[in-house]
């Protein structure tokens, strides 16, 4: 029986790593150090459970069930359609991949372009460069953890550590908790993890692994199911550690840098007081690696999806330049408009993603009925759809926006919670009274 050797083991492992790790992991986590101050601890562990607990278990199950899409089949066919095509478009081409391609050139380059060239054509070609090395990754897949796994992520590792410990020499300066994070911080770190949107990339990201693995030559399911766990298991510590790193630096700057609109702005000011205009060439390298690794997966495993949705009547090549030549198009001329489109969808399938995770990795203690996936993915799509359409659209439903408004934990963004929570177990409940009536008056008779 094939065994992974320590070093695929490892390489595997920060490739996943660096699949999760993009321009909003980035981001976030320095923001949060920054607004939370004293409380940055507190408000990270609540973090982690959203940015690294249900990534890591996301990728597992659906490593476990061979896909996405086999996943979301267990509450209905037609389903499993629309919610995986609309995860993959969503995180990729619809937003996903060209935000990999543009938020490193406008939070790291941009800034500093000199007076007089044309933003526009410089946005042009850093993204076409950018997109090119991507589409020259993907498109040898059997190389992906290599290029992946013991190049570009290490590399990435080792910016984020040299700029962490040389920030950390400069000096203290933590100030009070501000905003949702002096009242509940708990809370607030939870729904901050959300805009990673790692929990819904996993989605993406778990068969990428299940594949790699294969690629090595493991064919025993079993076997692929326990690497994936494992490295899900090491990736997600080594991405725990890194959040640790970059909030730390936003708490320890917060006094410094109070008020910061975004975490890029307290990661450039913060590098630039430790390095000097140097630490803005290593910010920019940063930020390039960790975009390029997640639009690698993200490409990746588009491109094996709709390989195998439309039958293999297009090579997995041929959806690999397709995807990356519409991202590239959409990074230039389109992503605000693109933005506005895609950020409610995600909104709306985040959602039943949590739920689905949920249940795929206790779906073999609790053995869920097709009964319990749907009634759980009414309530968890249903709510947060009403909420979609009054907060982004502006559109009020009679008495459904009313109703959605009076759950708990609806202020949160969470009215769906409670509701997909109970629902989920009175069907549980029903469904083993039923079975235990029916064999025992089956027995008896």
């Amino acid at each position: 029986m094939k065994k992974l050797t320590r070093s695929e083991f490892l390489q595997l492992s920060i490739m996943l790593f660096g699949l999760f790790f993009g321009a909003g992991n980035l981001i976030f986590p320095p923001l949060l150090g920054n607004q939370a101050g004293s409380y940055t601890f507190t408000a990270l562990l609540s973090f982690a459970v959203t940015a690294v607990v249900f990534p890591v278990i996301g990728a597992i199950v659906v490593g476990k069930t061979d896909g996405l899409s086999n996943l979301a089949n267990r509450v209905g066919p037609v389903f499993s359609i629309v919610f995986t095509t609309a995860i993959y478009i969503s995180i990729g081409p619809g937003l996903g991949i060209p935000r990999a391609g543009s938020v490193p050139f406008e939070m790291a380059i941009a800034p500093y372009i000199p007076q007089g060239f044309n933003i526009n054509l410089a946005r042009l070609i850093y993204t076409f460069v950018f997109f090119l090395v991507a589409l020259l990754i993907c498109l040898k897949p059997n190389e992906l953890v290599k290029r992946v796994g013991k190049y570009l992520t290490p590399a990435l590792l080792i910016m984020i550590f040299l700029m962490f410990v040389k920030i950390v020499f400069v000096g203290k300066n933590i100030s009070g908790p501000v905003g949702d994070y002096e009242s509940s911080p708990l809370v607030k770190g939870f729904l901050s993890g959300y805009d990673t949107m790692d929990a819904v990339a996993a989605l993406n990201f778990g068969y990428v692994i299940a594949l790699a693995i294969r690629r090595f030559g493991v064919e025993d399911k079993n076997q692929v199911t326990k690497y994936t766990i494992k490295a899900g298991v090491l990736a997600g510590l080594v991405l725990f550690i890194v959040y640790a790193m970059l909030s730390s630096i936003g708490m320890l700057t917060s006094g410094m840098f109070a008020g910061s609109e975004n975490g890029a702005v307290v990661l450039t000011k913060a590098i630039k007081l430790a390095y000097g205009d140097f630490g803005l060439f290593l910010l920019a390298g940063i930020f390039t690696l960790a975009c390029l690794t997640t639009c690698v997966g993200l490409i990746t495993s588009g491109g094996e999806y709709f390989h195998h949705l439309f039958k293999e009547k297009l090579s997995y090549r041929a959806w690999v330049l397709i995807w990356t030549f519409f991202s590239f198009v959409v990074a230039n001329f389109g992503l605000n408009n693109l933005l506005a489109f895609s950020v409610p969808i995600l909104i709306l399938i985040y959602p039943v993603a949590l739920v689905l995770i949920v249940m795929g990795i206790s779906h073999d203690y609790a053995n869920y009925t097709r009964a319990s996936y749907l009634v759980a993915a009414f309530f968890s799509v249903s709510l947060p759809f009403i909420q979609m359409l009054d907060k982004t659209f502006k559109v009020s439903l009679p008495l459904f926006t009313d109703l959605e408004k009076s759950l708990p934990l609806a202020a949160e963004g969470l009215s769906w919670l409670l509701p997909t929570f109970v629902a989920l177990v009175s069907v549980s409940l029903l469904r083993k009274f039923y079975d235990l009536i029916f064999y025992n008056g089956k027995e008896t008779a």
